[in-house]
């Protein structure tokens, strides 16, 4: 009979819910980063924290995670989904055009840092094959601490940011080729690595080849198919198959699930498809990285720091200086300026997690002694509690470098950042309406793009060349995706009288300034629109009648510029009959803010 569930069993779920839950609102209000504060929990929490005193006091136990290699198995998700996020910001042409900095200055990192990091390992008594292993797995550095660090302090389109992303993507796809190398030298013991070996790696590049064709073959259409569905939960539903699918057949082929999400992502980037999926997975994400986060603290062994306490400290301090000098030295030669040079070295100087996937395979094959694997790992998890405070003293070096006196002269107010006059108009809905504002923007050359709940429209968009994006445009995170920040201005064509009652309010709560333009159904709906922030509404019923007026009045004879002038005198007042006072007044305080 099957052992029925208890509420033991869902304890360590239940700690690490109630982390979240204290921890993110907690750092963020103190503005720290609530990977340090996942960090830290993962350590008190764990075997090595109050788990060791669990002998002495019996109920420490139903406040501490009993399950620690479950907690890590899940918490891997967390990289992989991060990984897949990535992607969807990139496409294949960005990566082309970042391919000097991952394939020559990541490059460059992992095999000088490998080189010097195992010479001095060498040094130190390893053997050759345990030296190139502790190299290879101390020269990686945190992709999933290091982003979110620098997407928080939106510094990942910064110079700094661009070059420390394109070492972390070298890095990531040398991970596969690190561990199959580890894996044959451990099965030969050490003997001589043959060319005969280079065809371990064979698998890796067909796995690789296999998820590309796949993402160009199925994606599209799979997730096209489930939007026409209209159910949220079920395109969610293919959102994650996508992702965990991408991992588990990167894995099976010997690459890193992160990888295979990783190419998953990038091929998304390319469709209309993208920003909805954003939307679906950032939750996902947000809580797995969480949980990744808190297996790291967990697998800090407290003992051996305690232990000899100098001696991992003298190791964390010194990867952090060798890496550092040795990211810092390439930077430059790769004509990073200064500042930003600066504040690459500082983010890629300390360890990452990968450290714990490539020392745990070489301790399990017996290429590295489980002693020195264990304390290496310990010195690379306290560098990565660094992070966030080494990435905040990069960035602030950046931009005094940015900055030079003589263009900030003292008492002089900061800039601030606003929405270019060139930025696109979002139009949202592309159906008769949408379409026909869209040709009408093209003609007087105005940047436009459209976001549309129809996936057959899109697809006909997509057709006609039009910038067109899949989703539900009433969520802010969608609008935000798509870029409202830098809009020009917004135009609502959508039918449906409460769809664009609700996007009206969302775009108003984002974007206060706005030029927010949008359809309305009579004028009873053009009233409740401009309540709600429209700078215009425009009714369907008044703007037939008035059309039609026009067309009567010049066929039978009326002159043009008599019927013009009448037109558009009798629109104006309509729009002030439809402005009450306070919403007039609200109006008119937005104009003056825009001015």
């Amino acid at each position: 009979m099957a052992h029925a569930a208890g509420p033991g069993d869902y304890k360590d779920i239940v700690l690490f819910l109630a982390t979240a839950g204290v921890v993110v609102p907690l750092f963020k209000r103190l503005k720290i980063s609530p990977i340090l504060g996942f960090l830290g929990a993962g350590v008190v929490l764990g075997p090595f924290g109050l788990g060791s005193l669990a002998g002495q006091f019996p109920w420490l136990e139903g406040v501490t995670v009993s399950r620690p290699d479950e907690i890590a198995q899940v918490g891997e998700f967390g990289v992989v989904f991060l990984l897949f996020m990535i992607g969807l910001e990139l496409s294949w042409e960005r990566l082309r055009l970042l391919r000097r900095l991952v394939f020559g200055l990541g490059g460059a990192q992992v095999a000088i840092s490998t080189a010097v990091l195992g010479g001095v390992a060498y040094m130190m008594g390893q053997p050759p094959v345990a030296a190139a292993a502790i190299g290879a797995a101390v020269a990686l550095s945190s992709t999933a601490v290091a982003v979110p660090v620098m997407v928080e302090a939106k510094r990942m389109h910064a110079e700094a940011g661009r070059a420390a992303f394109a070492v972390l993507l070298f890095q990531d796809l040398a991970v596969a080729p690190i561990l199959i190398t580890l894996e044959v030298l451990g099965k030969s013991k050490g003997a001589a690595f043959t060319p005969s070996s280079l065809f371990a790696l064979a698998p890796a590049a067909i796995g690789l080849g296999v998820i590309v064709l796949f993402g160009r073959l199925l994606l599209r259409p799979m997730l096209k198919s489930v939007a026409r569905a209209k159910s949220e939960e079920l395109f969610m539903a293919a959102a994650l198959l996508v992702v965990i699918g991408a991992g588990v057949l990167s894995a099976a082929f010997g690459l890193s699930m992160a990888l295979g999400a990783f190419a998953a992502g990038v091929l998304l980037a390319e469709t209309e498809y993208r920003h909805e999926v954003e939307v679906v997975i950032e939750p996902f994400k947000g809580l797995l990285l969480g949980l990744f986060f808190l297996s790291l603290g967990i697998r800090l062994d407290l003992s051996l720091l305690v232990a000899t306490p100098l001696f991992i400290v003298g190791l964390a301090v010194g990867l952090v200086a060798v890496k550092g000098v040795i990211v810092f030295g390439l930077a430059r030669v790769f004509r990073i300026k200064l500042g930003s040079a600066v504040e690459t070295a500082l983010v890629l100087a300390a360890g990452g997690e990968f450290a714990f996937v490539v020392l745990t395979d070489a301790m399990a094959s017996g290429v590295v002694p489980a002693l020195v694997g264990q304390s290496l790992l310990v010195a690379a998890t306290l560098t990565m509690f660094l992070i966030p405070a080494m990435a905040g003293l990069g960035a602030r070096v950046a931009r005094g470098a940015e900055v030079k006196p003589s263009e900030a002269p003292p008492g002089s107010a900061p800039a601030v950042e606003v929405a270019s006059d060139d930025g696109p108009v979002m139009v949202i809905g592309y159906g008769r309406v949408g379409r026909l504002v869209g040709e009408m923007l093209g003609r007087h050359e105005l940047p436009w793009l459209t976001v549309e709940r129809d996936p057959r429209q899109v697809e006909r968009a997509r057709r006609e060349g039009v910038e067109a994006f899949y989703g539900d445009a009433s969520r802010s995170e969608l609008l935000l995706r798509c870029g409202l920040e830098g809009a020009r201005a917004v135009v609502v064509t959508m039918d449906s009288p409460e769809g664009t009652e609700a996007v009206v309010a969302t775009v108003r709560q984002l974007r206060p300034a706005i030029t927010l333009v949008a359809r309305a159904r009579d004028a009873r709906h053009a009233a409740r629109l401009y309540e709600l922030g429209a700078t215009d509404a425009v009714p369907e019923t008044i703007e037939a009648s008035l059309q039609l007026s026009e067309a009567v009045l010049v066929d039978i004879g009326v002159p043009m510029g008599l019927v013009i002038a009448s037109i558009h005198e009798r629109r104006d007042d309509y729009r002030k009959a439809l402005n009450r006072p306070e919403a007039l007044g609200g109006r008119r305080r937005l104009r003056d803010s825009r001015k």
